[in-house]
């Protein structure tokens, strides 16, 4: 059944000065961008806010650079924008595959990085990647800029750190040295929500990030490290399903999470594993 919106109220910026003067005014309002997320909570009714703030206008939260190495993504930066850039093309090929197993043209046209980074699905399937590459998420509000690390942003299931006059304007992403990679499984290929999201880095010191097995995504530092110090993959996969804790729901169970997640990180290894070092 469609929501009535006649009772709703969207305040639109023209400046992100003005956005975050209106996010301070209205500390329960919603921010909006693509919408992608929104409209479905809006028309189921679970979503009970009343007054938005429209921020898609502002320019201000677009756009892709490099500093040093580090990726620094606006908020406001669509899939479709990921996808396209030569930067991020070359620094976060793994962020170039998760956003093209985010819905179809039409989300990747209007979804955005800070958008699901600001809706904390233990689902989303951008967030394994900012936890691999231990990105950093700017917040800004009309008290100043402040630097969270991704490790430390989530508290609980969509829940963060984030204070109600903040707006997250910005994602850093340091560019990772070992081999990049990302898997996705679902009911379908895209347009459809993961049941398992991996992101991974190899080499000697790899890095494991999964999402829904958790109430937030998360890494693995137990299983990162059996793989550093050259144990099997059987220990990693013990040490895995050790480190998880996924649930049954409407789209799969929790022992199939657990297989498929002990079945993905065989594969990562097999990718991504370092070679042995011959001698002479």
């Amino acid at each position: 059944m469609p929501v009535v919106v006649g009772h709703r109220a969207l305040l639109t910026p023209r400046t992100l000065k003005e956005a975050l003067r209106m996010r301070g005014e209205h500390p329960q309002a919603v921010p909006l961008a693509g919408c992608t997320d929104v409209y479905v909570s809006l028309n189921f009714g679970t979503l009970p806010a009343t007054t938005f703030i429209n921020l898609w206008p502002l320019d201000a939260l677009r756009g892709i650079d490099v500093l040093d190495d580090v990726v620094r993504i606006g908020a406001l930066t669509t899939y479709a924008d990921l996808i396209a850039s030569p930067i991020v093309r070359r620094h976060l090929p793994m962020l170039v595959a998760a956003s093209r197993e985010v819905g179809g043209p039409q989300i990747q046209q209007r979804g955005t990085l800070g958008g699901n980074v600001a809706n904390a699905s233990p689902a989303g399937d951008t967030l394994p990647v900012l936890a691999v590459t231990q990105a950093v998420v700017e917040l800004q509000s009309v008290r100043g800029v402040r630097l969270v690390p991704f490790a430390e942003f989530y508290t609980g299931y969509r829940q963060s750190v984030a204070a109600p006059d903040e707006l997250i304007v910005a994602l850093h992403v340091p560019s990772p040295a070992g081999r990049q990679w990302f898997r996705k499984v679902g009911t379908r290929a895209a347009q459809a929500i993961s049941k398992i999201v991996m992101a991974g880095i190899g080499g000697r010191a790899p890095r494991i990030g999964l999402g829904s097995v958790a109430p937030t995504v998360v890494r693995l530092p137990r299983t990162e490290a059996v793989l550093a110090a050259g144990g099997t993959i059987a220990e990693a996969q013990q040490a895995l399903r050790a480190e998880i804790a996924p649930i049954d729901d409407i789209r799969s169970t929790a022992d199939y999470r657990r297989l498929v997640a002990s079945n993905l990180l065989a594969e990562f290894w097999r990718a991504t594993a370092p070679r042995p070092r011959t001698t002479r």
